[in-house]
């Protein structure tokens, strides 16, 4: 299962980067778990100056944009 965390503040941004995320892992068939970091001092830990961002597996794949969904699932995969 992999672990998707999006970082950020709860921001207009930040939501559609979730929901963006979601899509992409379904549409994929990947099981999942998704997680929203919002802690300022937790998303600096990832070394992200700039949100939103994803991290798979803590591994941080996007920053400062929300990609389509066909993105998302290749970073995913």
């Amino acid at each position: 299962m992999k672990k998707l965390q999006i970082l950020g503040t709860g921001c207009p941004k930040c939501r559609k980067l979730a929901t963006q995320t979601e899509a992409a892992a379904q549409a994929a068939g990947i099981e999942y778990e998704l997680l929203k970091v919002t802690d300022m001092n937790e998303i600096m830990d990832f070394g992200v100056m700039m949100t939103p961002a994803l991290a798979v597996d803590g591994e941080v794949k996007v920053v400062g944009k929300v990609p389509s969904v066909a993105e998302l699932q290749k970073l995913l995969g």
